[in-house]
């Protein structure tokens, strides 16, 4: 397995979902970034169960800072987190351990790793694995803040119910850090509807979420094979449940003709701005100091209680299947934090790239 993303700041994560621990280790990162413990558990309960449209496995996530930081600031060597696994049910998967679950890692975990992945809640391949992510993504939007950048996610679309995009994107990131437990900008309750009448039936629903960053620099990214879209998307691909990406209108100028799809540029005290921004503020792969904003496509949770064939791919026959454990109707509502950490990070490496590692030290 290759788990790790970067260049000059690196992100590895390790664990599974029914192991001891799972954590990450994250190199790169320059001495003298401030870590707050507070902020790291509030990004982690963001991410956490929090009510019935979510999973009843709900861990406390007392994460440890193994390494790397020192009176409360990094040190510069790997910093290494780890978060136990307190609250595991094993045996509700020993039955199904030959089965494969559809549209989920399974059949194909068991044709690369022959046999000796642990298959348990899914195992290194679970949404399980992401509180480490947010626990590593809330030091590095420590670090984008002190540089003035600014990121969230919110749900733009779950369902049939459909939100309003971004437009004030500096605002709007406040009102979704104002939420302890963001679902949606606006149409709250409308959307956990959607999530327990799929549940009731027991199945799952799907969305779009949308991030935006706001204060990048103009010039951020490179053209070709290493564009800022192309990083982003790498890692977005990362988490199980995403099935799309768009950077700003994306699909939708593709309806447009030219001159309603290109962003004119003018003159706002003193500085280069687009009047429109339907390109999400990227050209040619690089950043025009515009807000960044894509949108990805989230499956429904495969995890569903109803029926399904599938089949034994250790006794090669067709089989049935119906799912027991602790799963999600919709995972929508809580990859959100694990997007936005995972933009972070990324931003932080491609930031040292382009400036240095003492970027986020410097004065």
């Amino acid at each position: 397995m290759k788990n790790s993303i970067g260049s000059s700041v690196i992100l590895t994560v390790w664990g599974e979902s029914h192991g001891p621990a799972v954590g990450v280790v994250l190199d790169g990162l320059c001495p003298g970034i401030p870590v707050d413990e507070a902020y790291i558990a509030e990004q982690l309960a963001r991410r956490r169960p929090a009510g019935p449209a979510d999973t009843a496995r709900v861990e406390p996530d007392r994460f440890q800072l193994l390494s790397g930081v020192y009176r409360g600031r990094t040190t510069g060597s790997p910093l290494t987190i780890l978060i136990p696994n307190e609250n595991v049910r094993s045996a509700d998967y020993a039955a199904q351990e030959r089965l494969a679950r559809p549209s989920h890692a399974d059949f194909s975990a068991q044709m690369k790793y022959h046999g000796f992945q642990d298959p348990r809640g899914g195992g290194h391949f679970s949404g399980r694995v992401t509180a480490g992510i947010v626990a590593a993504g809330a030091i590095c939007r420590q670090a984008l803040s002190a540089r003035g950048i600014r990121l969230a996610t919110h749900i733009l679309r779950l369902g049939d119910v459909e939100d309003a995009p971004f437009t004030d994107v500096a605002s709007e990131i406040e009102r979704i850090e104002a939420k302890r437990f963001p679902l949606i900008l606006d149409l709250e309750e409308q959307a956990e509807a959607v999530v327990l009448a799929a549940k009731a039936e027991q199945d799952s629903v799907g969305g779009v979420v949308q991030t935006g960053i706001c204060g990048l620099p103009a010039g951020l990214g490179e053209p070709w094979f290493d564009s800022l879209e192309g990083v982003l998307a790498r890692a977005a691909f990362a988490l199980g449940g995403v099935k799309g990406i768009e950077f700003g209108d994306g699909f939708g100028l593709c309806s447009l003709r030219g001159s309603r799809a290109n962003d004119p540029f003018r003159m706002q005290e003193g500085r280069v701005v687009t009047a429109s921004n339907r390109s999400g503020g990227i050209n040619g792969g690089i950043t025009n100091g515009m807000p960044v904003l894509f949108n990805l496509a989230v499956k429904p949770t495969p995890s569903i209680a109803r029926t399904q064939q599938t089949v034994d791919f250790v006794e090669g026959k067709d089989a049935e299947l119906s799912l027991t454990g602790r799963h999600d109707p919709a995972i929508i509502r809580r990859i959100c934090p694990v997007v936005t950490a995972l933009t972070a990070v990324v931003l932080c490496d491609q930031l040292a790239l382009r400036f240095g590692t003492d970027y986020f030290t410097q004065p």
